[in-house]
């Protein structure tokens, strides 16, 4: 039964959209951004809270911020179909139309600070696996042309339509770091997801993270701690924290599972088994619904 799989995901599919009258809209929507340093698994975390949602019936809206573009492809959109995927930044025709200006067209120009990008979604979305929406941001492409540039401008008022759509759950993932922060891109979130591994340098930037997301008012602000393998590793991870414990909502322990290794980059194979990572990612979704704004 090689087809098993791909069965039961359209069964899922159409049993969606046989209850689609009951999608779960309104004052039920929030936004969440994902983030900490590169390589601790925020992409995979994104792509399975988002199923996670969608699987509820929450309308969802997966957002790829991550220069990588990884998103689309651990929500299963297949490797083959990328050519569907129109990074936002890239189209230098809509960036132009939205702007005044043409990325890559020197300096001098006038450029609209406050472009109307209500038409984003429908024109840039794609539709995933399971119904849900992905929007690829994509990044700058030409270096060294500053912040103040065509592609800057149009990806930040992208993000500041995004915090006025109601009725969605939210999920961003996000460049690596804490940058994207000193652009206030995530200011309006509801959540902030910090993800660590046990490793030193991780916890220290999810704790910088943690700092920028209270000054940009952030409600609230969870940490992950991803790959544990053990409770020594929880123990380490609670040393390094220290009194910086108290900047966090909760504390979410998923456990290293093999199982990721092997069905990426499409997640959604993990979903279907009783792997205490997905329960205790379902836990997260929990406290994130429960919370909610």
């Amino acid at each position: 039964m090689a087809d098993a799989p791909a069965q039961r995901e359209k069964m899922l599919d159409a049993a969606r959209v046989l209850r689609g009258n009951t999608r779960i809209v309104s004052d039920k929507g929030f936004r969440v951004i994902v983030t900490g340093k590169g390589g601790v698994g925020k992409t995979t975390i994104t792509a399975l809270l988002v199923h996670l949602f969608a699987r509820e019936g929450f309308t969802t809206l997966a957002v790829d911020e991550d220069p990588q573009m990884n998103l689309p492809f651990a929500l299963g959109i297949p490797w083959e179909e990328r050519d569907r995927i129109v990074p936002l930044a890239r189209d230098f025709d809509y960036v132009e139309e939205k702007t005044g200006a043409r990325p890559g067209g020197g300096y001098g120009l006038m450029l609209s600070l406050n472009p109307d990008v209500s038409d984003v979604v429908e024109r840039f979305g794609v539709r995933g696996p399971g119904g849900v929406n992905i929007l690829v941001m994509g990044t700058v492409v030409q270096a060294a042309t500053g912040c103040l540039c065509p592609e800057n401008t149009l990806l930040e008022s992208v993000i500041r339509y995004i915090n006025l759509r109601e009725g969605e759950v939210i999920l961003m993932d996000t460049p690596a770091g804490v940058e994207h922060f000193g652009r206030t891109i995530a200011r309006g979130f509801h959540h902030a997801i910090l993800v660590t591994d046990p490793s030193f340098n991780a916890v220290q930037v999810a704790v910088h993270l943690a700092h920028l997301a209270k000054e940009l008012g952030i409600p609230h602000i969870h940490l992950v701690i991803n790959r544990v393998r053990s409770e020594d590793d929880v123990r380490k991870v609670r040393e390094i924290l220290g009194r910086s414990m108290d900047l966090f909502a909760g504390v979410h322990v998923l456990p290293y599972d093999e199982g990721l290794i092997r069905c990426e980059p499409d997640v959604r194979p993990l979903l279907g088994t009783g792997s205490p990572f997905i329960d205790r990612l379902r836990s997260l979704q929990k406290t994130l619904v429960r919370f909610g704004k």
